[in-house]
């Protein structure tokens, strides 16, 4: 008789940890994010300012969002906004990242200063700039917030200065993953270093750059803290982003449930760029835990 096929044993499935382990993370994420969302969502479809219960208005405030010139305004003003954004913050961190992933002298302790942005609040980094922006007592003896271009740059310069030390960290891990003989092949074939970095450096962190753009875009569109205290939407409303559009409908109009919709209208936009994202860059279709291999 052929033997018998032996069961699967302990060691086969060795490293591969149990769902249970997941249960901590899924109960923090329902909690603090589905929950909160679904009680959005659910609020779009009602009027209330906050006191009393809520009364359901079906589709109003969603008509009301169409209907809004406003948010073409602040819509046109995010997308704007994400986009600067990204090719800001994309350039620098992704050079930076590249360069801290090799072996110069001192680059832990330059690697570890330029962190030191991403560890201080929104809040605190926008206080800060807003006082080194200050007409009269700042270093720059000029309104810069006063101007509609001045006070949108200082918007995407402020945001850069905050959260391009985190893209760093993500472009250092990637490069880090790329295979040397890649490098060392090109050398043997006499390829330079900005021949290297064009060739096979952005090739092989595609999927790296996915990412990075996804973490940009979903924070892009969630941008508030630095618009509030920098500018308050100003001058006008030239800086009115979505974000502080909501914020503006729900504790100066006390109208939650037209706030409610503008957050479900962001989710639903931060989302679908994401998946769309993702789709176009083949990055779900990435199998190995190795960038590029």
């Amino acid at each position: 008789m052929p033997p018998r096929p032996h069961k699967r044993s302990g060691a086969a499935t060795a490293g591969r940890p149990h769902a249970a382990w997941a249960l901590p993370g899924v109960l923090f994420f329902a909690f603090f994010a589905v929950v909160p969302m679904g009680l959005a969502f659910y609020l779009s479809f009602t009027s209330w300012d906050g006191l009393g219960d809520p009364t359901p208005v079906g589709l109003d405030n969603w008509r009301k969002l169409i209907d809004d010139d406003r948010m073409v305004q602040s819509l046109w003003l995010t997308v704007l906004l994400t986009a600067a954004s990204w090719v800001f913050q994309t350039v620098i961190a992704l050079l930076l990242g590249v360069w801290a992933a090799g072996r110069q002298r001192n680059r832990a302790v330059l690697s570890a200063i330029f962190f030191v942005p991403f560890l201080l609040s929104s809040t605190a980094i926008a206080l800060l700039f807003y006082a080194l922006l200050d007409p009269n007592f700042g270093i720059i003896q000029e309104n810069i917030l006063g101007s509609s271009s001045g006070a949108f740059l200082a918007i995407v310069f402020v945001g850069g200065w905050q959260f391009i030390p985190f893209h760093t960290l993500i472009y250092q891990g990637g490069a880090r993953q790329i295979p040397e003989v890649l490098y060392q092949a090109a050398a043997i074939d006499g390829a330079g270093r900005y021949r290297q970095f064009f060739s096979i450096t952005l090739p092989q962190l595609r999927h790296t750059v996915t990412t990075s753009t996804v973490l940009m875009v979903v924070g892009s569109l969630t941008y508030f803290e630095t618009v509030l205290i920098l500018t308050k939407g100003g001058p006008g409303t030239d800086t009115a982003i979505l974000p502080y559009l909501m914020y503006e409908a729900g504790f100066k109009s006390y109208d939650f449930g037209y706030a409610s919709a503008i957050a479900s209208f962001l989710v639903l936009v931060a989302t679908g760029l994401s998946l769309i994202l993702v789709r176009l860059t083949g990055f779900g279709g990435m199998r190995s835990t190795r960038e590029g291999m």
